[in-house]
């Protein structure tokens, strides 16, 4: 039996991302420090590394972890070939308009998936463990196993793993596969197609975004900024990154000092508890401040953040305070 038009039409889109992927990153593992304030970035093309490779292999030197070099995995010499047939297998079916082939396209891309994920799981878990035990650097104990996806805290460096702009790509590419075989299957109407697609569009929408805000433990999580440990929840601040890192801070002067110092972080969102009600969080541009010396907080920031008028004025009434925005802090 042949397949819809529709079905036919987002083979041919997902072609079209699987060759685009190949020639930009796939993924990427960011790597900030201290001494790094820009980061490093180790960038994986479909056959090659880019990126700060020279410098990651020239610290990574010192922990005793192998030099990264691409001419070392076979995975970029098959790489490009294996997503190159993929597309030229969903432009087949697409011509044939053949419903088993559709069938065969999804499985073994979902199947191609799973092994690529193990076989990267597996090049990380090696990278990380198989360490020289004559290096300048010996933690005993220790392993600098890269995060598959996420973030880790790899001694005094943050890594962060996800997927590039080629990854996005691969993603959305066996999301229409999908889409094209559920179709098929289910005989959905257009009407509905279009719905699911734009249902699928916005979480990929979403997933690109900033999270929510996280409550961070009490007298166990440090400061991002400070380090010391944060124990008083009525002052804890926040901010979330477009990759979703969250950093935390025991007062909102020490996040403003982040914020000052890292001007070129990736458009956070910054959050700051309600003083009423420590476990809500208000985002700062709808925060109403109050500074008040006689707040105490950790940092001496002294400043104590409400979500609506009411408790603010309520506060304010008590003592003779300044009522604040976040913008008269950050400007």
């Amino acid at each position: 039996m042949k397949i819809k038009s529709i079905s036919r039409m987002l083979l041919l889109i997902a072609a079209a991302l699987l060759i685009s992927s190949i020639f930009i990153p796939i993924w990427s593992i960011e790597l900030e420090a201290p001494q790094y304030p820009e980061g490093l970035v180790l960038l994986i093309y479909a056959n090659k590394l880019g990126g700060n490779v020279e410098i990651i292999n020239g610290l990574n030197h010192y922990i005793g972890m192998a030099t990264l070099h691409s001419e070392n995995f076979i995975e970029f010499t098959i790489l490009p070939f294996i997503i190159s047939s993929f597309a030229l297998f969903a432009i087949l079916v697409a011509l044939l308009s053949n419903k088993k082939l559709l069938y065969v396209l999804f499985g073994s891309f979902v199947l191609f998936g799973i092994i690529s994920m193990i076989d990267f799981y597996r090049w990380n878990y090696n990278y990380g463990h198989n360490l020289d035990p004559n290096a300048a650097i010996i933690v005993p104990g220790m392993a600098y196993q890269p995060p598959l996806i996420g973030y880790k805290q790899l001694l005094n460096f943050g890594a962060f793993s996800s997927p590039d702009i080629g990854g996005w790509f691969f993603i959305s590419a066996g999301i229409l596969f999908l889409i094209s075989t559920i179709i098929e299957l289910r005989k959905v109407s257009i009407n509905k197609t279009n719905t699911f697609i734009s249902l699928i569009l916005i979480t990929l929408l979403t997933s690109c975004s900033n999270g929510e805000p996280k409550q961070p433990k009490l007298n166990k999580t440090n400061c991002d900024f400070c380090k010391m440990t944060i124990a008083n929840d009525k002052f804890i601040s926040q901010c979330i990154t477009q990759k979703n890192r969250v950093y935390y801070f025991d007062d909102i002067a020490c996040m403003i000092k982040h914020k000052s110092e890292n001007t070129n972080s990736e458009n956070p969102v910054y959050y700051i508890a309600d003083y009423a009600n420590p476990q809500k969080y208000i985002n700062t541009t709808n925060a109403i401040l109050i500074k008040n010396d006689n707040i105490k907080s950790p940092m001496g920031g002294n400043i104590a953040a409400f979500s609506n008028v009411k408790d603010a004025n309520e506060f304010q009434q008590k003592e003779v305070s300044v009522k604040l925005l976040w913008l008269d802090l950050v400007k």
